[in-house]
């Protein structure tokens, strides 16, 4: 099935078509269907909007759960349905999603959650508004059991549903130009007295300030959720690397003064160069968890030589001696690794710096508190660590990457 055109909102069926295999896709749930706790009526009574929204919709509810494969990986998804009532979030709609990630948990399986929602449904009031609390515990759950969570936040994706399992994933893509906010543009106006910006909801915007790792085509997206789950889900591969270690010659001698100059040439590789050679199916992740993304900080998940890995590294700017990360920056580097811990992945951290940066905001930020954040996360992990220094390694922001099971030297 082709794309339909640019500002044309998928169906949750028509999104499905497009990501799962075919004829994969086993729905769950569907006889857990809307009531109506309040007798709500407005300018029709709400079982008589149900029934239209119904027909109009081809669903019973604004989202269908069930089991599926993408690229041949074994998962539940979890799909909004914005015909229904604006993808509201009913009693009935978080209880299947409660108990998809339930199922999931029990049967060990990787959840995708595909989004997109107006927010909780008024017609049920309090009732609907506090499933926000049992969908949020039941993704918690799922990470819990060290099991990946991925989402695809759709146009658009707001305020109950944003507020609780659609942002709790371990990797979040959004649909491009998508609308995500916890409030909606038009209340905030409301409630504010202004607009908001022009574009400061929509997902690239978003994906810039590190609130969501990327902006994917509908028609992409299976193939970034079959390179994430190859990491998360994969076995160790085979490297494709056959030749032998480099054998220096026994009477090889390296001036100590001379090795130093090399680590500060600024012609010399760095870790985009490290990982076209040795690294595969990398997937970036973008962000500190708090609205911040320092590029200097490269995080990813991806194959190095075959085995999955969690990745953070200084990222040096062309021409210059050492990356210099701020607070941000490791922050960033603290997800990550709290990613590898929770996915119970190994962790290469690769380390090019001059040092940790200290402008007025990063010290009003908590530069050093962050570094200490990256020492205490990082000598506590129980997962396998290997830091590697490429190439400039000076001070705490040096450090803070250091403490690995194995330090290797380039």
């Amino acid at each position: 099935m082709g794309r339909k055109a640019v500002g044309e909102r998928l169906s949750a069926a028509e999104l499905l078509a497009l990501v799962v295999d075919d004829a994969s896709f086993e729905p769950w749930f569907d006889d857990l269907l809307p009531v109506d706790p309040l007798g709500f009526t407005d300018t029709m009574p709400y079982v008589d909007r149900l029934a239209r929204a119904a027909e109009r919709a081809g669903t019973t509810e604004s989202v269908i759960v069930g089991r599926a494969r993408v690229r041949g990986h074994d998962l539940v998804v979890i799909a909004g349905e914005f015909a229904f009532l604006a993808g509201t979030m009913s009693v009935s709609s978080a209880e299947r999603v409660v108990r998809a990630f339930e199922r999931a948990t029990d049967l060990a399986l990787p959840v995708l959650g595909l989004p997109v929602s107006g927010g909780t449904r008024m017609q049920e009031g309090t009732p609907a508004f506090v499933q926000m609390v049992k969908t949020a515990a039941a993704a918690r759950q799922l990470r819990e059991a060290g099991l990946p969570y991925l989402a695809y936040l759709r146009h658009p994706t707001t305020g109950g549903v944003l507020g609780s399992w659609a942002s709790l994933a371990h990797l979040t893509f959004a649909e491009p130009r998508a609308l995500i906010g916890l409030t909606g543009p038009r209340v905030i106006e409301l409630l504010e007295g202004q607009p908001l910006p022009e574009g400061i909801q929509v997902a690239e915007h978003l994906a810039g300030h590190g609130i969501i790792d990327d902006v994917v085509a509908a028609e992409d997206l299976a193939e970034r959720v079959d390179r994430a789950l190859a990491v998360l889900r994969g076995a160790i591969q085979a490297s494709g690397f056959n030749e032998p270690p480099l054998a220096l010659p026994d009477d090889a001698t390296i001036d100590p003064w001379e090795a130093v100059g090399r680590s500060r040439r600024t012609d010399r590789p760095g870790i985009r160069e490290l990982l076209a050679v040795c690294a595969q199916q990398v997937t970036p992740l973008r962000g500190d968890g708090a609205g911040n993304d320092d590029p200097g900080c490269t995080t990813a998940l991806a194959r190095v030589c075959g085995v999955p890995v969690v990745l953070v590294g200084h990222d040096r700017p062309s021409g210059q001696r050492g990356s210099r990360l701020g607070a941000a920056g490791f922050r960033k580097a603290r997800r990550a690794m709290a990613l590898a811990a929770e996915l119970e992945l190994p962790l290469v951290t690769i380390i090019d710096t001059a040092g940790a940066r200290s402008t007025s905001a990063d010290e009003e930020h908590g530069v050093a508190r962050e570094i200490a954040g990256c020492l205490a996360t990082m000598s506590g992990l129980e997962v396998p660590t290997l830091s590697l220094l490429l190439g400039e390694g000076t001070g705490g922001g040096a450090l803070a990457f250091l403490p690995a099971d194995r330090v290797v030297a380039a």
